[in-house]
């Protein structure tokens, strides 16, 4: 054999690629567990939950660690990395990057952080920060609009944050969640809680009575898409078992955080209706998907699942809590579904839909926080009771999340089908000191915009959509005469464009060219509105279909306002 043959030999014999550093593999193990005798441990869906341990244990997630636990799971290197950096909150550092500083602010920059003067806030923190031991992000809604601007200090929230009370957070090392004061097992079960989940089991209310009594309520999915209860139940019965039951509380839009106050205030009402919806579908198991900008609420409902394994109302490990880790996309049921898997959130291609091909494969159903919270109330009070709450022809109630130039935002539960004069008037207080109402996104980001002119149109489904817009989650953003519409459109579409999963080419590519549009001094109407069309019908999901709605809101009825700022002709 010649010399260069042995060359060549010896090449083909050396393994490829960067090496497993053994230790790093026994660290794993030590830190999550041995999974040569625990084979679940490298189940798929467990890779995100994985990963938020590395990252909470060390800060960020590095290429030996990734390695480690590829081999941990039996997992392609190249499926591992992808996951981990397709979401924002894990920090994948490559072998010749420095790593992050201790601590991380994340600044929110959505539209109602906007408002309330976050850009000013970042660029003080900026300046202010020790980049050896601090670093300033951006970061999308973080479901704290009520108390805008908000910073994220670890994974401690400052809410009316400013650069006193970040700084003083930075410098006692109040990096971790706040505390949340909730009710427990026993108070609730004193006023009859879990009365409805017994009856169910034990056969004293039927499936029939009780979808029944939903029908008559009018309970629809308050998460956005407004689809009737009753009819999902159904649907996902309809197809052969083993079924699943999945609760999105993923409350991503801007805008919104209704979720979150009944999981702070009432976390076993959720839960209740939640067993409920899972018994209604002859559930296998019952998944929490909880987006990551609630840590707190982590803890609350981790300790809540523990107190009804304890009473044994429910058996150890059929509610299984999920984390989220920053991606707005999975608040699309299917891109979640998808992330439960252990997978990036992309939304699949339908049909199939989950309700018959969804987690693992098997028929699923998805509920909003806000819907399941309900069910017990409407059985206890009688469908009749949530039904006639409704004003101006419409039936039951809404949680409204308002936000912006009001009195008193916050979480107001009112009649659906309340007008936003209305609703300002009577719940939030009025307009800001000092501020004429302009405009209002009824439905968050996606919702599009409605000018003064329209505040009497009921808030409700079906009652917006001949205007351009929808309620969705009820996400209530006001505006009014001092804010630039040309500037809450760009903070809009900045956001779809950040938040966009970069699947298909009209929402990955349109949402950048929209905001580079908008951005421009003078708006090139009929690019915008063609680019608009592309999107809508070419795109996989609501993202890219719903992303122009502000835009084409703005063009449709704010021509004056826009004109007057020369971004259009007039006339």
């Amino acid at each position: 054999m010649s010399t260069d043959e042995k060359v060549v030999k010896r090449r083909r014999s050396a393994l490829r690629g960067r090496q497993l550093e053994p230790t790093l593999l026994s660290e794993l193990r030590d830190l999550i567990g041995d999974e040569r005798s625990n084979s679940s441990l490298r189940s798929r869906d467990r890779l995100i939950e994985h990963l938020h341990t590395l990252q909470d244990t060390h800060g960020y997630l590095s290429m030996p660690r990734l390695r480690a636990l590829a081999s941990f799971m039996n997992l392609p290197m190249a499926a591992i990395y992808e996951t981990a950096t397709f979401y924002a909150h894990f920090d994948v550092i490559h072998d010749e990057q420095t790593p992050p500083p201790a601590i991380t602010l994340r600044v929110c920059d959505s539209l109602s952080c906007q408002l309330a003067g976050a850009e000013a806030l970042h660029q003080d923190l900026v300046e202010g920060a020790n980049p050896t031991r601090v670093r300033v992000l951006r970061a999308p809604c973080m479901g704290r609009c009520e108390v805008a601007p908000v910073v994220a200090v670890g994974r401690h929230h400052v809410c009316h944050a400013n650069a006193f009370n970040v700084g003083d957070a930075v410098e006692h090392g109040q990096v971790q969640p706040e505390e949340t004061r909730w009710q427990g097992l026993a108070a609730y079960r004193s006023t009859g809680g879990y009365g409805l989940l017994e009856d169910c089991r034990e056969g004293r209310v039927s499936l029939d009575s009780l979808a029944k009594e939903l029908e008559d309520a009018g309970l629809r999915g308050l998460g956005g898409a407004g689809f009737p209860t009753f009819r999902k139940w159904q649907a996902v019965r309809a197809e052969p078992g083993p079924r699943y039951a999945v609760i999105n509380a993923d409350e991503g839009e801007p805008g919104t955080f209704k979720d979150r106050v009944y999981l702070e205030s009432e976390p076993h009402g959720f839960l209740e209706g939640a067993l409920v919806s899972a018994w209604a579908v002859e559930a296998q198991a019952l998944y929490i998907y909880l987006r990551d900008e609630y840590p707190g609420l982590h803890r609350v409902l981790t300790e809540a699942i523990a107190e009804l394994e304890t009473a044994e109302i429910v058996e150890p490990g059929y509610v299984i809590l999920r984390r989220g880790a920053g991606a707005y996309i999975c608040g699309e049921e299917s891109a979640l579904i998808e992330s439960l898997e252990g997978k990036p959130g992309k939304p699949r291609h339908r049909p199939p839909f989950v309700a018959q091909k969804g987690l693992f494969g098997q028929p699923t159903l998805v509920n909003n926080v806000e819907t399941v919270y309900w069910i017990p109330r409407i059985h206890a009070q009688g469908a009749n009771w949530f039904a006639s709450e409704g004003r101006h022809g419409r039936r039951g109630l809404r949680s409204f999340s308002v936000s912006g130039r009001v009195a008193r935002p916050g979480v107001h539960v009112a009649p659906a089908g309340i007008t936003l004069n209305e609703l300002v008037e009577e719940y939030c207080g009025g307009m800001a000191e000092g501020h004429r109402l302009l405009a209002y996104l009824p439905g968050g980001a996606s919702g599009g915009i409605l000018p003064a002119s329209k505040a009497d149109i009921p808030l409700d489904f079906d009652t917006l959509q001949e205007y351009g817009c929808f309620i969705g989650s009820a996400a209530v953003i006001v505006l009014s005469d001092q804010d630039d519409l040309q500037a809450v459109a760009s903070n809009l579409l900045g956001f779809f464009a950040d938040e966009s999963c970069g699947q298909c080419t009209p929402c990955r590519v349109g949402t950048e060219k929209m905001l580079t549009l908008l951005e421009r001094n003078t708006w090139d109407e009929d690019t915008l509105q063609q680019l608009a069309r592309v999107m809508a019908d070419a795109s996989i999901c609501g993202l890219g279909q719903a992303a122009p709605n502000p835009v084409l809101s703005l063009l449709r009825d704010f021509r004056s306002e826009l004109a007057s700022q020369n971004l259009i002709a007039k006339g």
